[in-house]
């Protein structure tokens, strides 16, 4: 379907692609607890506006120029590891009250996106998939619609998987807020998760 080979096993791929927790995962999820569905689905929007931007990119044949130019792509590897521990030590460093009758400091959904995008953005691990993934369903003829196709799949799916997740957690996040301390212990490990991610792809670039 769609000139793409295997297509059944395309679907699930990006299905099991969605389920493997990350980053983005994270980002997603510390919106939505803080702010709603609404900051939430910011969150969902800047995820998929970096992974569609590295979908391009590993379309145009990005992956060429940094295989020809190692250094650029380390950098990068350091730069996206440097701002996932970053961005962990400001949820480590974030005042969270215990007292359920304060609400959460709201914040625009545009906060969210921009949070998001750059933590898809700053992952070069997320074009590197796509480089190795998109060529598994390609036939060397296949017009350049093909690509078009998989592309606008994988977003759709990503979309729908992550919009449910959203929320599934905007439910569980209100029914946790009547215990003290949750937001605390959940914002601590949010930060956590997002420097072990740090750590991880640093020591990837080793």
């Amino acid at each position: 379907m769609f000139d793409i080979q295997n297509y059944a096993s395309f679907l699930v791929a990006i299905l099991i692609f969605q389920l493997i927790p990350g980053a983005g995962t994270l980002a997603i999820l510390n919106a939505t607890a803080r702010n709603g569905v609404g900051a939430g689905l910011g969150a969902v929007l800047g995820t998929l506006t970096g992974d569609f931007i590295f979908m391009v990119a590993a379309a145009a044949g990005l992956a060429a120029v940094m295989n020809a130019n190692p250094m650029l792509f380390q950098a990068l590897q350091w730069f996206g590891a440097a701002y996932l521990c970053w961005l962990g030590l400001q949820l480590l460093r974030a005042p969270v009250g215990s007292d359920t009758a304060q609400p959460e400091p709201r914040k625009s959904s545009w906060v969210y996106y921009r949070q998001a995008c750059a933590v898809s953005l700053t992952n070069p691990k997320v074009m590197l998939f796509f480089v190795a993934f998109f060529p598994l369903f390609l036939r060397p003829d296949s017009p350049g619609s093909t690509l078009v196709a998989m592309m606008a799949h994988v977003t759709l799916i990503s979309f729908l998987y992550q919009a449910g997740l959203v929320l599934v957690g905007n439910v569980v996040a209100r029914r946790l807020r009547a215990i003290p301390s949750v937001r605390r212990i959940a914002t601590r490990l949010a930060g956590m998760a997002l420097i072990g991610f740090s750590v991880k792809l640093a020591a990837s670039n080793r």
